[in-house]
């Protein structure tokens, strides 16, 4: 089954889709946030044009494991999706996600210009693929 994995931003958000068997997670995406109306749509018109069957929504857990207004948004905005889409979506813990592609791209020696554009897929990417890693097991 294909997956789409989601990082939301405040400005972007960034999407990644696995492949059909499950395995690897790829950067897709970044959608500018245009409001979460306009965001639902842009991903539904994703999710059908991929075939995905589900939706994984990196969900931003503090370091303690608290929740804080990060997550709750991340909540609230995977809630909205459940109601518009007609595949299942998770949230799944995405703790230093960010922190971790953007060092990937920096030990990459990518210019900051293109780590900007990057980091948002690089970071739905990884949150996907760790949901993968862990379903797999």
């Amino acid at each position: 089954m294909v997956r789409v994995g989601i990082d939301l931003g405040d400005s972007r958000i960034g999407i990644a889709v696995s492949d059909e068997l499950g395995i690897v997670a790829s950067p897709h995406s970044v959608l500018t946030s245009a409001g979460w109306n306009r965001d639902i749509e842009n991903i539904a018109r994703i999710v059908e044009e991929v075939g995905a069957g589900e939706v994984v929504v990196g969900l931003p857990v503090n370091m303690d494991g608290t929740h804080g207004p990060r997550a709750h948004k991340a909540t609230e905005f995977a809630e909205r999706l459940r109601k518009s889409l007609s595949v299942p979506v998770l949230l799944w813990d995405e703790r230093l996600s960010t922190v971790q592609a953007t060092r990937a791209m920096l030990e990459a020696d990518l210019s900051r210009a293109k780590r900007k554009k990057a980091v948002d897929k690089a970071a739905a990417s990884l949150i996907l693929q760790n949901y993968l890693d862990y379903v797999s097991r």
